[in-house]
């Protein structure tokens, strides 16, 4: 099938153009916030206090925007960015990576916890649970832009895509919508809602690096690897390589989760 005609571009106000890559950013994380908030109001003894609660969406902005920029160009495209760093800048032309985003949210959430003297693993455990729905989000606005396409496939839901050449690809992205996003989110959603997840340090956070890991691990199979990366070690992909860790990390912390001391509610 051929590419949807949609503008990248979703509101313009005379010169300044807002992206849908740039609200998906936006509205993923004033969602969070909300949902944090809403599995925090559930708990017996409320986590937040009033005062870290305004702080929430100031550290995750800076977190995921820094960390995600950051690790992007660290990651996937060092030399271009050394002789062009203008383009470090210009984010709405995407450039986002989710395991630079990740890292930068538990440097942000660290400095978060030593200022409000919160457990700072407690607090990862709830904005894990919030995380697929920009993960959603993100891989939709992916979508919009044409970018972050998959290999070339003769099915039937193949994607012609303006940027990929004459041929139908697999459109990744959103495959990674409804893996890493829709079905994280359903399978966190049911945790915490439903069960004493969030009583016990690390679980949540270990389920979701393990969801995720396994999720996004899988989809690179469908994914085009990054032109200037190609395939490394084991005919791997960064991707996959950048996930191995973060599946081992959140095995240990689901299987660990009971010998650490239960969360100390204000």
């Amino acid at each position: 099938m051929q590419f949807p005609n949609i503008d990248p571009i979703a509101i313009q106000l005379g010169p300044v153009a807002i992206h849908w890559y740039a609200l998906a950013y936006v509205v993923g994380i004033l969602l969070g916030y909300y949902y944090v908030n809403w599995l925090d109001g559930r708990q017996p003894k409320r986590f937040f206090t009033d005062r870290a609660k305004d702080d929430l969406i100031f550290y995750a902005v800076l977190g995921v925007l820094l960390g995600g920029r950051i690790g992007y160009i660290l990651f996937y495209n060092f030399p271009f960015y050394i002789e062009h760093p203008a383009a470090i800048l210009r984010i709405w032309q995407g450039g986002m990576s989710f395991h630079g985003g990740l890292l930068g949210v538990l440097v942000a959430y660290w400095l978060f916890a030593r200022k409000y003297q919160l457990r700072w693993m407690h607090i990862m455990d709830y904005l894990a649970a919030a995380a697929p729905i920009g993960l959603f989000l993100g891989r939709i606005a992916n979508f919009v832009n044409g970018e972050l396409y998959g290999r070339v496939t003769d099915s039937p839901w193949g994607v012609v895509f303006p940027n990929g050449g004459p041929l139908p690809r697999h459109a990744s992205q959103l495959y990674e919508a409804g893996l890493e996003g829709l079905v994280l989110f359903v399978l966190l959603f049911v945790v915490c809602a439903c069960t004493r997840a969030l009583h016990y340090v690390g679980l949540v956070g270990g389920l979701f690096l393990a969801g995720y890991g396994l999720s996004r691990f899988t989809i690179e199979f469908f994914r085009e690897p990054d032109a200037q990366l190609g395939f490394l070690a084991f005919g791997a992909t960064m991707g996959q390589l950048l996930c191995l860790p973060m599946i081992a990390l959140g095995l240990y912390l689901v299987l660990t989760a009971k010998r650490r001391p239960h969360v100390r509610a204000h």
